[in-house]
């Protein structure tokens, strides 16, 4: 896999292990061949996010992950399963960009309760489905999506994000 990892905020110690786990994860789960995946993962921090957050969605305040994918992949029906990227003329898929920002994933992991390094897997996974075409702002691709996730995080042996203990 072609990871293109820049760290903009020196507290991302745990990004690149993180990172390569959770995406070697997530293309064997989608069956795709990491060898020809390119990706560009930004770990940065709240003010940074805040500022990409407002210029592409129009939403100025910081959130944990955006995901700019290099294509549209999304089902046209609801529910339904994302078309597979296809490789460039060069052979290589270019999947696209994820940002993650530290502040955000570090709050919220307090607040629930989880280690930094499971929470933060979890929205590598999150992003990484994003640039496959996944999304949840319909239930039944929620449901998919969500679905997903915790198959991959499972598989890694994490909790799994959406259960209520």
């Amino acid at each position: 896999m072609t990871l293109d990892l820049t760290l903009e905020d020196s507290r991302w110690t745990i990004l690149p292990p993180l990172a390569d786990r959770a995406i070697s994860a997530t293309l064997a789960q989608m069956g795709l061949d990491p060898e020809i995946c390119e990706i560009s993962l930004l770990g940065c921090d709240d003010d940074r996010i805040a500022a990409l957050n407002a210029e592409f969605r129009d939403k100025p305040a910081p959130t944990n992950v955006l995901s700019w994918p290099a294509e549209d992949l999304a089902a046209e029906e609801p529910g339904g399963e994302p078309f597979a990227p296809e490789a460039d003329f060069t052979g290589a898929i270019p999947l696209g960009d994820i940002a993650i920002a530290f502040d955000t994933c570090q709050r919220e992991a307090v607040a629930a309760g989880k280690p930094m390094d499971d929470h933060v897997t979890h929205l590598i996974v999150h992003g990484l489905l994003h640039l496959l075409g996944y999304d949840h702002i319909r239930d039944e691709d929620a449901t998919l999506m969500e679905g997903l996730e915790s198959q991959i995080l499972g598989n890694l042996g994490l909790d799994d994000p959406y259960t209520m203990e």
